[in-house]
This record gives C-alpha cells, structure tokens and sequence, in this order.
C-alpha cells in the first residue's frame, strides 16, 4: 500500500482559519438574522485601486489579441516588474539590491513555506510564539517538529523577542516585523542584533516584512537596511496587505547573490539554488498580475495604495481607543493592522464570547502558539463603517439595537 507522509499527522488536527470558519459558519446557520461583523482573519476588504485595476484589465485584453498574447512568461518574473521592485522598494531607499535578487511569486505564505526547499534538513528551527502558523506547520510537514525552538514575545519584553532568548541559537531564525499577530514593529537597534547574531552564528534570517508599508516612523522596512544583512538574510514580501492583491496573489522574495550557504562541495549561493528550484517548480504569475502588480510603482498608484494602508491604520487607531476605553490591554495597531489584545480566561472562550456577546469575530491567540493563549488578534481590515460599528460594541459592551 502506498505510504502517507507520516508527518502530517503531527500537525494540528485544524488549521486555525479553518477552525474559526466553521465555528462562525456554525452560529450563522443558529442565528441568521443577527448582524455579524468580521474582525479576524486578515483579508483586505477596500476594492483594487483604479490604476491597478485599470493595468489588469488592460493585460488582460492584451491577452486577447495574436500581437499582445503571452504565454509562459519567466518563472522568476518579468524583467520590467523584477526592475521596478528593485528601483521602488530597496535602490530608493539606498539599498544595494538588484533586479535579478529579485524573485516574483503568488505569494510570501507560498515563499515562506517553499524556500525550505533550498535549505537543509538537519536544521534547527526558531519562530517567535506567538507566531504566524504557516512556518510552524511547513517545518513539521518536512519532519521538522523536534527541531522547532520557540521565542517567547511576552508583555516582559514588549513581544519583542531578542538574539538573547532561549531558542535563538538556531540554524533558521523567522523574523516577521511589523508582527503578525502581534502588530509590534522592531526598531533599528533590535534589528541590528538579529543581524549581528546571525553573522556570528552563521545562522540565516528569514525576514517576512509582508506588513512592511504600515510602518509609520524611520524604522527600517527592510532587513536589508541594517549593514551586512545581505550576508544572512533573505527578504519575503507581498502585495496583498499593501496593494490589496489577496485575491489575485503576488509577492516576491529577495535573495541577495551575497548569501551563502555549505554545499556538498563547499559554499553555494543561496541565490542560485533559489533560481534552480523556481525554474524547476514554479511556471510564474500570470502576466495581467504582474502588469497590475508593475502598476502598484506608478505615481497614481503609489498614491492610492498609501491612502488605503492609511484607512487601515485609521481603522486600527479607533479599535485601539475603544478598546482600552473598555478596559482591555492592547499591544499593536501603530504600524500594524492587527492588535494584540489581553482578556480573561481562554481565548478560544473569549472568541465564543465575542461571537455571541458582540456579534464580533476576532482571532483566539493560542492558535498561534502557547504565549498566545490568554490573548486575541482584532484585524483592522474593513470599511470604517464596519468598524465604526464594531468600535461601538466595543466600547458598549453590547450589540446596537
């Protein structure tokens, strides 16, 4: 009889967001007049901007016609979007990153899962906890589950876990900031330490900076704004927070030709193992998504994305004064869609209590790790009306009449 892959039996019998669905979808059928309001998991809710849009039904009809078809486009992206990424985000900021570090892809939960591919298997693990599931869950689907080390991010250290914390003496250390769930972003000192230890370890960085344009003040947005970073570091980011694309799926991952890791032969370059894998793995995004994702650098579109990552901070600040209004402890929320709230008992009660007391669906913390239980993740993701909705729940203890 053929043989399963033993180490999914070792993942949690749910995915978190599965979980959540079927306990909401449970309570819509037991109450379907109620009006339900969804603050959990973190899908943008605002419409692609106009030039984004526009640029996607323009490929698209470009499709259409015998001169402007495209078929299999390059697995690593474009030239032209690969060039605009590097420009836009990294060589405006003074950073030393090239077209070709640049690999486009659907998306940095598929990236954050399938660069383990490069990577060896005899590796020590470390993850934040509370920590976003998906790098738990790909470790153990590879058989990884004993060699996963957790960093506590607690109220003691502002869930800001650093290089001196047990577990950080690991080969792959997952750095997710601005934070999710926790919606805390690092400052440049703390960012510096991570990448001094990784230096001095030899370990490597995985620095998911999906959330990296709700960033507010002169924090760094990108690893590679701390010096030497590109020695140990690989970058993942994406368009789905920043330019709405959840649903049309586009991200991309840096890997510096600087970062090197021991082959069978002496060292390799990450870079080129990266590049193998994708041309062997991966036909590439489809060409209207990297049309609409190259639109996202145009000035309109800089200018529509940015009003959008504003109303999702708006959202944030008012969920954070109602909050503690109410009484609650709340981390996050500053350069983050997400707050971190502290509440009594279980969290998976206080999700079955804000489900039936409020109407509210919200995130339990312990599904994303043990640190996380006694807490809940309010995503800022909605119309303001929404949450203006929600904030007077909130604040009120109680549905609107």
């Amino acid at each position: 009889m053929i043989q399963a892959n033993p180490h999914y039996e070792e993942l949690e019998r749910s995915y978190l967001f599965s979980e959540i669905a079927r306990r909401v979808a449970k309570w819509q059928a037991e109450n379907p007049t109620l009006p339900l309001l969804r603050l959990g998991i973190g899908d943008v809710t605002e419409p692609l901007a106009p030039p984004i849009a526009a640029a996607l039904v323009a490929a698209a009809k470009e499709m259409g016609t015998p001169e402007g078809f495209h078929g299999y486009g390059p697995e690593q992206g474009y030239p032209w979007l690969r060039e605009a990424i590097a420009r836009n985000d990294f060589q405006a900021r003074g950073l030393n990153i090239q077209a070709d570090e640049v690999f486009v892809s659907d998306g940095a939960k598929s990236d954050t899962a399938n660069i383990l591919d490069i990577l060896g298997r005899d590796l020590t693990i470390a993850v934040q906890d509370p920590v976003y599931p998906v790098y738990v869950d790909t470790n153990v689907m590879l058989g990884r589950a004993a060699a996963i080390r957790r960093l506590t991010a607690s109220e003691a250290n502002g869930f800001l876990p650093g290089p001196d914390s047990p577990g950080a003496d690991s080969d792959v250390i997952y750095l997710c900031y601005p934070n999710n769930p926790t919606g805390v972003a690092a400052d440049r000192e703390l960012l510096s330490a991570w990448v001094e230890h990784a230096l001095a370890r030899g370990s490597l960085l995985l620095f998911d900076a999906a959330y990296a344009a709700f960033i507010r003040d002169d924090r760094p947005v990108s690893i590679y704004e701390i010096p030497g970073a590109e020695r140990c570091a690989i970058e993942l980011r994406s368009f789905s927070k920043t330019a709405g694309f959840t649903g049309l799926r586009c991200g991309y991952t840096v890997v510096p030709h600087t970062l090197e890791a021991q082959g069978a032969g002496g060292p390799v370059k990450l870079r080129d193992l990266w590049l193998r894998r994708q041309t062997t793995k991966f036909n590439g995004v489809a060409y209207p998504v990297q049309r609409a994702a190259e639109a996202v650098y145009s000035e309109a579109g800089q200018k529509a994305v940015r009003r959008q990552v504003a109303g999702y901070l708006a959202n944030a600040d008012v969920l954070r004064r109602s909050l503690e209004a109410a009484g609650y402890q709340v981390a996050g929320g500053q350069h983050a869609p997400y707050l971190w709230v502290r509440v009594q008992g279980s969290s998976w009660d206080a999700f079955d209590d804000f489900l039936e007391r409020l109407n509210l669906v919200i995130t339990p913390g312990s599904g994303f790790g043990a640190a996380g239980e006694g807490f809940i993740r309010i995503s800022a993701f909605g119309s303001a009306e929404t949450v203006a909705r929600a904030a007077r729940r909130l604040e009120t203890g109680r549905v609107e009449g």
